[in-house]
């Protein structure tokens, strides 16, 4: 879709650039990532976009405190990366699931961004589902020169509601080496083959306990945490829990009704604590 409002382009070739820009963007001025969203849908408040595909930011930068996925990594790139590549590390398995539970084809995936789907905030985001299961702290460059990190999950206010301030750059995502270090599960259900996610769950276990992480079927995040693999019914009563209390209750749109998706989600809740070890 042509954005027919737009009058200024930039396309910034070094982080020096992007910075010089940054005090510039706005509510009406803003970034492109990859675009499957931005050109999507009409955008009549934009008068101008600056593109971030020219600074050539490594996609993935592995060090013994974890992975570095910079912000402009292609969806693609992320699920196409061979877990026998980081043998320490058996969560990178999950990243092809969660990349493929984007809606969409090989092609959208191949231009979407992790940075991207983040930001737009959509409960059935999948790279804010991988985010909370992984612990996932976000850098964010300031429009004064400086930077900050961030939980990933305190970044989503709500459906396409970041907590990100005007001029504010997501510049990438850590994932710590301990969440690596673990075993997950992932669940997705729609209403259609090819359909949004209606809930999305994805479970880790490891050296640090068992952490799940309800995504889709709520309007934001909630993530359970718990010393070791939790009873079946302690973990029932806090998804419903969560489904009452996180950003406002289950998530309703035409996707999914919020019965089906607390239903899905408890379900799930359980054949992921089945899979990583769960008995009682």
């Amino acid at each position: 879709m042509d954005l027919l409002t737009v009058e200024t382009f930039a396309r910034p070739t070094d982080d020096d650039a992007l910075r010089a820009l940054q005090p510039t963007l706005g509510a009406d001025r803003t970034l492109l990532g990859g675009g499957t969203w931005l050109f999507s849908v009409p955008q009549p408040h934009l008068a101008g976009v600056v593109d971030l595909a020219g600074l050539g930011w490594e996609p993935l930068v592995a060090a013994g405190d974890g992975l570095t996925v910079a912000a402009t990594t292609t969806l693609a790139a992320l699920g196409d990366v061979d877990p026998s590549s980081y043998p320490a590390w058996p969560a990178v398995a999950s990243f092809r699931g969660c990349a493929e539970a984007l809606v969409g084809s090989r092609k959208v995936r191949q231009v979407a961004t992790v940075g991207g789907n983040v930001c737009l905030a959509l409960p059935a985001a999948p790279m804010i589902t991988l985010a909370a299961v992984l612990d996932a702290t976000a850098t964010i460059w300031l429009p004064d020169g400086r930077s900050r990190t961030a939980p990933v999950v305190d970044l989503v206010a709500g459906p396409q509601r970041n907590a990100l301030a005007p001029g504010e750059v997501l510049r990438s995502l850590h994932l710590p080496a301990v969440a690596l270090r673990a075993r997950t599960a992932l669940r997705k259900a729609s209403l259609s083959p090819l359909g949004r996610s209606a809930a999305l769950l994805a479970g880790r276990r490891g050296e640090d306990g068992f952490v799940l992480a309800v995504t889709a079927s709520l309007p934001r995040p909630a993530v359970l945490r718990y010393d070791d693999v939790p009873t079946a019914g302690a973990l029932a009563a806090d998804v419903a829990a969560a489904g009452e209390t996180v950003g406002g209750g289950w998530y309703d749109d035409p996707h999914g009704s919020p019965a089906w998706r607390r239903a899905m989600s408890l379900l799930f809740a359980e054949e992921i604590r089945r899979e990583l070890g769960g008995t009682g």
